[in-house]
């Protein structure tokens, strides 16, 4: 899945008419705490599963 400068525009552009520019910004943070929180509980989840393979060592 290649995506160019002209596709990511048009998300944008579609973006700023659907919520507006004042929504926007509130948008992108909610996304960016999402992703941080995933990447975080991902990172537990294989943190854990390295410990019980030490432990079976």
């Amino acid at each position: 899945m290649n995506i160019g400068f002209g596709e990511i525009a048009l998300i944008v552009f579609f973006a700023l008419l659907l919520f507006g520019p004042k929504k926007l910004p509130e948008l992108g943070q909610a996304a960016g705490k999402t992703l941080r929180e995933f990447k975080n509980a991902t990172k537990g989840i294989m943190d854990d599963e390295e410990q019980k393979t030490k432990k079976h060592d």
